[in-house]
C-alpha cells in the first residue's frame, strides 16, 4: 500500500502538530509514503530529522497556477493507494480528473470545515465522533465517514522547576496551554483565579490576547500569581510539574491539550467546549464545567485540590483512556487498518 499525503497549513497548530507526528509514525511503521507540504522551513526540518523527505510546493491561493499541476504530477510519479489530504486548502488542490478512480482521495478534518472543498473525497476522516456526525449531517454517506483520533507523545525531559518561574513549591499549580486567543478562553481561568486564593496559573503560549490578558491578571489582582511563559516547545515538562491542568476554551472541537494531560496522570477540569465535553466522562476522566463560568471553574478546582485522593482516582482512569485509545501505537494501528479498508 502506496499513501501520498498532502498538507497545505502554514503556522504549527494542532492539525499541523498531528500531521508532522503521523507521517514520522508511519515512516517508523514501514509504510511507504510521500509527503506534499506548503513551504515551511520548520516543518521541513521536523519530517527530515526523523527520515522523511517532503516535498515542498507553494499551496497558494486562486492565483497560484503551479501547485496543482506539480501536485498531479506528484501524484502520477509516485503512484499512490490512498492521497490523505489536510485541510480544505490541501483538498481542494488535488486533482479531480478521471484518474482520480486510481487512488482513493481520503480528506482529514479536525474542524466543522466547509464540506464544499471535499465534495470530490472518497471518503472523510473527522479526528473526533462529533466532527463525523457533523459530516453526515451534511448529507454526507455514513459508509465513507471515519472516526480516527489523534495520539499524543508520552511527556518528555524532567519536570520544569517551579523555582525558575518565581512560583512556591508548595503552592497547588494551574496550566493552562495553547494560543492566546479569544476561543482558548484563559480570561476565564485568570478570573477563576480570584477564588482560588492558595492557587498559581501558568499560561504556555503566544497569540493576540497577549496584551489584555496581562492587563486583566493586574485588573484582577492575581498579577503576581500568573506566569506567562510564552511559546513553548517543553510541554512534557511543564505537565510533569503542575497539578491540574485546566481547558477553559471556548471553542475546542478536540483538545490536544487534554490527551496530553492524561498522558502526564494530571487531572483535568475543563468547560464544556464540544472536544472536552465528547472526550472526558464528567468526574470520571476529568470534571467539566459550562463555558464561560470563572466561578465554576475555581468551584471544580478547588474540590479537587481539597481532595488529594479524587484527583489521583481521576489521573489514573484519564492515564488509563489515554493507554486505551490515543498512544501512537493504537492510532497508528487504527490507521493502517483504515488504510486497508479502503484500498480493497
Amino acid at each position: 500500500m502506496k499513501l501520498l499525503q498532502t498538507m497545505a497549513g502554514s503556522e504549527m497548530g494542532g492539525a499541523e502538530a498531528f500531521f508532522v507526528r503521523l507521517a514520522i509514525a508511519l515512516h517508523k511503521a514501514g509504510v511507504s509514503q510521500r509527503v506534499v507540504i506548503r513551504r515551511d522551513a520548520a516543518r521541513a526540518r521536523a519530517l527530515r530529522q526523523s527520515g522523511v523527505t517532503p516535498v515542498e510546493l507553494p499551496f497558494g491561493g486562486r492565483m497560484d497556477f503551479r501547485t496543482r499541476p506539480a501536485l498531479q504530477r506528484e501524484i502520477r510519479r509516485f503512484g499512490p493507494d490512498i492521497v490523505l489530504s489536510w485541510m480544505s486548502r490541501a483538498t481542494w488542490a488535488t486533482p479531480t480528473e478521471e484518474n482520480n478512480s486510481d487512488y482513493k482521495l481520503v480528506g482529514r478534518l479536525g474542524g466543522y470545515y466547509d464540506l464544499k472543498y471535499y465534495r470530490h473525497c472518497d471518503h472523510l476522516i473527522g479526528n473526533t465522533a462529533d466532527i463525523v456526525d457533523y459530516i453526515i449531517g451534511e448529507g454526507w454517506d455514513p459508509q465513507r465517514a471515519h472516526y480516527l483520533p489523534n495520539f499524543v507523545y508520552e511527556p518528555e525531559g524532567k519536570p520544569q522547576s517551579r523555582l525558575g518561574f518565581d512560583t512556591p513549591i508548595d503552592a497547588p499549580l494551574l496550566l493552562a496551554m495553547g494560543r492566546l486567543h479569544e476561543n482558548k478562553a484563559f480570561d476565564v481561568a485568570i478570573r477563576a483565579l480570584v477564588d482560588l486564593p492558595g492557587a498559581w496559573l501558568w499560561i504556555a503560549g503566544e497569540g493576540p490576547q497577549g496584551p489584555a490578558l496581562t492587563a486583566l491578571a493586574a485588573e484582577c489582582g492575581v498579577a503576581d500569581r500568573v506566569r506567562f511563559l510564552g511559546w513553548r516547545d517543553d510541554t512534557g515538562s511543564l505537565l510533569q510539574v503542575c497539578d491540574i491542568f485546566v481547558c477553559p476554551s471556548r471553542h475546542e472541537p478536540l483538545g490536544n491539550v487534554v490527551l496530553e494531560a492524561w498522558a502526564a496522570r494530571k487531572p483535568v477540569v475543563a468547560c464544556e467546549a464540544t472536544g472536552p465535553a465528547t472526550l472526558m466522562a464528567d468526574g470520571e476522566s476529568g470534571v467539566l464545567v459550562p463555558i464561560d463560568d470563572p466561578a465554576a471553574l475555581a468551584h471544580a478546582i478547588s474540590g479537587l485540590i481539597g481532595d488529594p485522593e479524587r484527583m489521583s482516582t481521576i489521573a489514573e482512569a484519564s492515564r488509563q483512556r489515554y493507554e486505551a485509545e490515543f498512544t501512537e501505537d493504537a492510532v497508528v494501528r487504527r490507521y493502517i487498518e483504515f488504510f486497508a479498508q479502503v484500498v480493497h
